[in-house]
């Protein structure tokens, strides 16, 4: 019996465009096997994997199998040597989208992208187009694209992503396309299997009929009035005027809530999610009005209710991962929360809507940082766990697919989304605000007289629903059982929400669009509170100046000195408070508007100390009127006249 000695398979990468099979000096050797013996007519079978190859260069390779041997002299030498291609093979499978979408809108996709190749596929992109059929062309509309990493041979991936349909996309059927390897950069072993298709029929706008009459590019619909929409909702002829509530709840008086609980509506049964900075839940004027996941075991470590989030009682933090939502350091969710529902106990302040429910939901960590994802997620939360209006005091001055599916989503399941336009002076609101074409509020901030802050957004030229709101000193809760005057269109939105509250807890169930449609038909337009709050107003002259009256009382237990119509080049947006115990907390803007004009004076020592991390001024008794002659120079350092 005859035996061939140390037999070496070999394994080498050669250049798929040889035409010979012979092997090359330049072939890369990637591995060989050694086999003692091979009796007459036998076979072994071996598998080698010690090979690597990357198509990131677009190289067409094959594997290649040489039977060599120095020691054995063979009968045949011409079949050594056997080839196998190496290359990727990417496929799109398991696609989901859905089956009608509108034009404008953005979709949710998934699909799994595979390799079926030899080779693994260095990173590609996978290209979604709108085909009138189920083959590309040219004439195809792109989505987008979505970046795919590394795939391994014989591994997949699942991605999933938003897609937004152009709003002039014409009506009806279409083919969603998913396009493998989009712009060719690999050398696939079929080229064919890359573009699957699902059916998907875009059907036109509805949209809301928008009176252009009544909108302006500046206040949009104007102050909204809770007591004609509430008697809008429910049909009957707007609600009689009541006495105003006077003192601190001038933004209450403005919009005509007190008319609407004297119907008997504030709120009750309605859930108001808070996405923001969290909630100081233990202040006594909201702890009562706290929404409680009734489905949820506090401190088990479990989520009871199956829906992701574990203890999740009193909402969830998404800046965490956790269910601390409890705002203690920056006070921004605690102060809008009170806005909107802080309790009737003849304690602190009232909210427009006594008797909702304020879910917390926080996005922002201490120092008001946030990103989409956190915004996005946190608005489907409250969506998905029976919020029926969201507050989103924010705003970005670029949009974001993900929020926006995420607002459309709210509007899908009938919840009312409530955004500030912004502070940042320009002629349109900023996202999300501006997503108010379509979906939800979009809030501007007035002051006492009626009239655009200087620093609220204006509507911008094209209608959407705007409306505008107290947001000039709004008094409201704060973490530490306190209360503190803050201004911003942040402040504006929730006196909205608050309206919607109402709305809602008169006539359940009304949609997205008709609380929209109700709230531009109802609104003022003109910008002007009710005469109520005329002892607030300051009259605007055409002059230079404007006439300021003194409202200092000379009792002095609660005064104020209110501010309107500032000249463009100042930022003042706050007044003047002097209390019984002489403690005024001043916006941190106005104090450093203050010391720049008074920067040559030693501030320090005029009667009044500053402590610069609370910005809490202090006055004695006996020097208040000190600090009210600096006022005034300040008033006319700015062209005010005071009367």
């Amino acid at each position: 019996m005859f035996y061939f000695n140390n037999r070496n398979l070999t394994y080498k990468i050669i250049d798929e465009k040889v035409t010979s099979s012979l092997s090359k000096k330049t072939d890369t050797f990637t591995d060989s096997q050694n086999y003692s013996s091979f009796s007459l007519s036998s076979a072994n079978t071996s598998t080698s994997t010690n090979y690597s190859i990357s198509n990131s260069d677009n190289i067409h390779a094959r594997k290649e199998n040489t039977v060599t041997s120095k020691f054995v002299s063979q009968s045949n030498i011409s079949n050594n040597i056997t080839t196998q291609a190496i290359q990727a093979d990417l496929i799109v499978s398991n696609t989901s989208n859905p089956s009608s979408a509108v034009a404008g809108s953005t979709i949710q996709i998934s699909y799994e992208i595979e390799n079926q190749g030899s080779s693994s596929a260095d990173y590609t992109y996978t290209k979604f187009y709108l085909s009138k059929d189920k083959a590309f062309s040219n004439d195809d509309v792109n989505l987008g694209y979505d970046y795919i990493d590394s795939v391994a041979a014989g591994a997949s991936l699942i991605h999933t992503l938003s897609l937004t349909i152009d709003s002039s996309t014409a009506a009806g059927k279409y083919y969603l396309l998913y396009r493998a390897d989009a712009y060719s950069s690999l050398a696939e072993s079929n080229e064919s299997n890359n573009i699957p298709s699902r059916e998907i029929t875009i059907t036109p706008i509805t949209r809301i009929n928008v009176n252009d009459d009544g909108f302006n590019s500046t206040t949009g619909y104007g102050l909204i009035n809770a007591a004609a929409a509430v008697a809008k909702a429910i049909g009957q002829p707007t609600f009689a005027d009541v006495s105003n509530l006077g003192g601190k709840n001038w933004g209450a008086d403005a919009i005509k809530a007190p008319e609407v609980w004297a119907k008997g509506y504030t709120g009750q049964g309605v859930v108001v999610a808070v996405v923001d900075s969290g909630v100081d839940r233990k202040h006594p004027d909201l702890k009562d009005n706290i929404w409680k996941n009734s489905k949820e075991i506090a401190g088990n470590g479990k989520d009871d209710d199956g829906n992701g989030y574990i203890d999740d009682v009193y909402g969830w933090n998404f800046v965490h991962n956790n269910n601390k939502t409890l705002d203690l350091v920056n006070g921004h969710g605690t102060h809008i929360a009170g806005t909107i529902a802080a309790a009737k106990n003849n304690f602190g302040v009232i909210g427009i809507a006594y008797n909702a429910k304020i879910m917390p939901v926080r996005i922002f960590d201490d120092y008001g940082q946030s990103t989409f994802n956190a915004l996005s997620n946190g608005i489907r939360y409250a969506v998905d766990n029976g919020a029926n209006v969201i507050n989103l005091s924010l705003s970005s001055p670029d949009g974001y697919s993900e929020l926006q599916a995420a607002i459309q989503y709210a509007a899908s399941k009938g919840v009312i989304t409530v955004s500030a336009a912004s502070n940042d002076e320009e002629l349109a609101p900023r996202y999300p605000a501006r997503y108010a074409d379509q979906w939800g509020v979009a809030v501007g901030a007035v002051a006492y007289n009626g009239t655009l802050s200087d620093f609220s957004n204006r509507a911008g030229t094209t209608p959407l629903t705007y409306v505008t709101a107290p947001g000039v000193d709004i008094y409201s809760t704060y973490p530490g059982n306190s209360f503190e005057y803050l201004s911003g269109t942040s402040m504006a939105a929730p006196h909205v929400a608050g309206v919607i509250a109402l709305m809602l807890s008169a006539k359940k169930g009304l949609t997205n669009d008709q609380v929209r449609q109700i709230i531009m038909e109802t609104s003022g337009n003109s910008g002007k509170p009710s005469s109520s709050t005329s002892n607030l107003n300051l009259s605007s002259n055409s002059s230079s100046k404007t006439k300021l009256s003194s409202l200092i009382s000379s009792n002095l237990t609660e005064s104020k000195v209110a501010i309107a119509n500032l000249s463009s080049n100042s930022n003042l947006h706050n007044e003047i408070t002097i209390s019984e115990n002489y403690d005024k907390f001043v916006d941190k803007f106005f104090w450093q508007q203050f010391v720049k004009l008074y920067q040559s004076t030693d501030i320090k020592k005029k009667s009044f100390a500053v402590d610069a991390d609370d910005i809490n001024v202090k006055l004695s008794v006996n020097k208040h009127k000190q600090l009210l002659e600096y006022y005034h120079d300040w008033l006319r350092n700015l062209g005010w006249e005071i009367t």
